[in-house]
């Protein structure tokens, strides 16, 4: 905001006077202020001189004294606008809003066609966060003043900020247009394009503002959220190291690339970005929510609350971190905290997909199966699930219409054990209606076998005519499955015969249990929340050690992927023995394990496999276990040749491999 100074030349004025308001106009303000003083000395009464020394306080940033310099003024002439709206930008800068916005008010009913005192109350009132109110002043100005780019600049911020982003767009335009290097109109023009979901466009904005102002560090940060938006993460943690380049101490730069780096798996790096905004901003609940978030992570959930409660207490009345808190406190086993903060979390923010879907498999954990499915079509509001959502004609069909002698596409969805857990609702379905599926081909052979008949979509096929679809995990829940009715026909996948025999024949030459085993999962690098649940579950085979010392048993190798090559230096004292190459499909693997006599296997396709298949299967499970185990079993209701051991501690696995052993000799007795 900047004073205005008299319009006249003041020629009618004395000399000394002119001379003052000469030094003035010169920036001199120093020599004007002597001036001035001269003046009101002799004539105490001198309106001219007392309002330029308020003026020259004001432009010196001396605001108190410009307050009362300018109060002075207006008790010689209460009808001066410039008086008003000058004394107005003074108590502004003194945090005196009332006071100015008295002023301004003041000056425009003076003087209701001059810009300049509704362009100054519009600052005030966004500053106020009274936006709504800021509006008509800036509709005001540019009205007055069509040629004032700041103003139309700042109109758009106003409009966004009300939720009017094609509006901001076209206000931002017009003070690009009126100037051309106005890097803050490119600044806000972008942000409005980001809240229209034009990402893209917003990225060549904020470069504009960045080509004008190299340092424009906002622009830095934002430019990082676009690219996010974009799935561009990597690029983006570049823009943040820009942004925070050009201003260290800011926090949210630090927290927002804190909380990109988490995505991208760097949990280290994302941990000292986090803790680095705290330092900064200890009051900064958005810090404390995403340390949480990179504490769970990690493993340590019990730190992850502490942040979480934090954040809360900073921050009582937040969605988003109630429901990371949720999530918390599920692993923790505190299931009614859980359900309390999801429920919270929903009552603030009714259309939180990430609440509804944690909550969902909160009850799913607990056997609260009827809430527990409904609640699970909330997946499709959330990352990654929403994008994996097939997009298909109609309607999903989630068992509230008939289907008898109609055509229904199923399709799966997430991982391999998914399809093979739930593909056991398939036969129910080809009961009423013809089944089309179209799941991984790793998976086509062996689900060929699955009562009734389908046909599979194979890649490359054009989509087939059908009446309705269906994703295969909201099979439980089209079928109203609760505890008692779990479909458990065991087996309802078979290995293929003549392939057994030739697996059993092969193992009849070695003495002892045939016992399988599995130590990880896939680790899908591209996809970070799947890869920090993977590092919970996934172990080394030389956790297996302990194995090696049980007697009577033939240990063998179920092991696909890149963990694979660990069966190459087994743990001293163990013999392994691995013809995984020789497993092209899950046909292939279900052959061998068909022969087999137990499979030993961390949280991975290959239990849902056995379980299938109606073999001995034994799940080493992480701390915080996938809500499809239950809580607190040592079996599974939808696997009864399944045995559970489950993790007493995070990041703990010797006490269950332990447990392990003990079962597999107390077994040999």
């Amino acid at each position: 905001m900047s004073p205005r100074m008299p319009e006249s030349d003041a020629t009618a004025l004395e000399p000394d006077f002119q001379a003052a308001l000469a030094l003035h106009r010169r920036g001199q303000l120093a020599e004007a202020e002597r001036a001035y003083l001269a003046v009101v000395r002799h004539q105490p009464s001198h309106f001219e001189a007392w309002y330029l020394l308020g003026v020259a306080a004001l432009q010196t940033g001396r605001f108190q004294r410009a307050a009362e310099l300018l109060g002075n003024t207006i008790a010689l002439n209460p009808g001066h606008a410039d008086a008003q709206d000058n004394r107005g930008i003074a108590l502004a800068e003194l945090g005196r809003h009332d006071e100015a916005l008295a002023c301004f008010a003041a000056a425009i009913a003076l003087r209701p066609n001059a810009s300049g005192p509704y362009y100054h109350r519009a600052i005030v009132l966004v500053g106020l966060e009274r936006f709504a109110e800021a509006l008509p002043d800036y509709d005001r100005v540019v009205t007055l003043e069509p040629g004032n780019a700041a103003a139309h600049n700042n109109r758009g911020g106003v409009l966004l900020t009300l939720g009017r982003a094609e509006d901001a767009v076209a206000s931002c335009e017009r003070a690009i247009a009126l100037q051309a290097d106005y890097a803050t109109a490119y600044f806000n023009r972008a942000n409005a394009l980001r809240e229209l979901q034009r990402p893209e466009a917003a990225l060549t904005s904020y470069d504009s503002a960045l080509s004008l102002d190299p340092n424009f560090a906002d622009a830095h940060n934002n430019r990082g959220d676009a690219l996010r938006d974009l799935n561009c993460d990597e690029a983006a943690v570049l823009s943040y190291d820009n942004a925070i380049a050009a201003r260290p101490d800011n926090a949210a730069y630090h927290n927002n690339r804190g909380a990109t780096l988490l995505e991208l798996g760097l949990t280290e790096a994302a941990l000292l970005s986090c803790e680095r905004a705290i330092a900064l901003n200890p009051a900064f609940a958005d810090a404390h929510d995403n340390l949480g978030n990179v504490l769970r992570t990690l493993g340590n959930p019990e730190e992850a609350l502490r942040s979480f409660d934090t954040a809360i207490r900073l921050r009582p009345g937040h969605a988003s971190t109630l429901n990371n808190a949720g999530v918390t406190l599920l692993a923790l086993g505190r299931v009614e905290d859980a359900l309390s903060h999801w429920d919270k979390a929903i009552a603030l923010k009714p259309d939180l997909a990430g609440a509804h879907l944690n909550r969902s498999l909160c009850h799913l954990s607990i056997g609260e199966y009827e809430r527990g499915w409904k609640g699970f079509e909330w997946r499709w509001e959330v990352p990654p699930f929403n994008s994996s959502r097939r997009k298909l004609p109609g309607p999903a069909w989630l068992g509230d219409s008939p289907i008898d002698g109609r055509t229904i596409l199923v399709y799966g969805e997430q991982g391999f054990g998914d399809t093979l857990q739930f593909c056991r609702y398939i036969p129910m379905l080809t009961e009423r209606a013809t089944v089309i599926l179209d799941v991984a081909p790793e998976l086509h052979r062996l689900l060929s076998g699955l009562d009734g008949g389908v046909r599979f979509l194979r890649s490359g096929d054009p989509l087939p005519e059908f009446d309705t679809w269906t994703a295969m995990m909201s099979l439980p829940g089209a079928f109203r499955t609760t505890l008692p009715t779990i479909p458990v026909a065991i087996p309802y996948l078979h290995a293929d015969p003549e392939q057994s025999r030739g697996w059993r024949d092969r193992l009849a030459a070695l003495p002892g249990r045939k016992v399988g085993l599995v130590w990880a999962g896939s680790p899908r690098p591209w996809d970070p929340r799947n890869n920090a649940i993977d590092r919970r579950r996934s172990i080394t085979l030389n956790h297996f050690a302990p194995l090696a010392t049980v007697p009577g048993l033939c240990l063998i190798s179920l092991q696909k992927g890149g963990p694979a090559a660990q069966a190459r230096t087994p743990p001293e004292g163990m013999i392994l023995h691995d013809w995984t190459e020789e497993l092209n499909d899950y046909a292939d693997t279900a052959a061998l394990i068909d022969a087999l006599d137990l499979v030993i296997s961390v949280d991975t396709s290959v239990v849902h496999l056995a379980g299938a298949l109606g073999k001995p299967v034994w799940v080493l499970n992480r701390y915080d276990q996938c809500w499809r185990w239950l809580r607190n079993r040592t079996d599974s209701p939808w696997y009864p040749s399944a045995r559970l051991f489950r993790q007493r501690a995070p990041h703990e696995w010797s006490d269950v491999i332990r447990e392990v052993a003990g079962a597999l000799l107390a077994a040999e007795q």
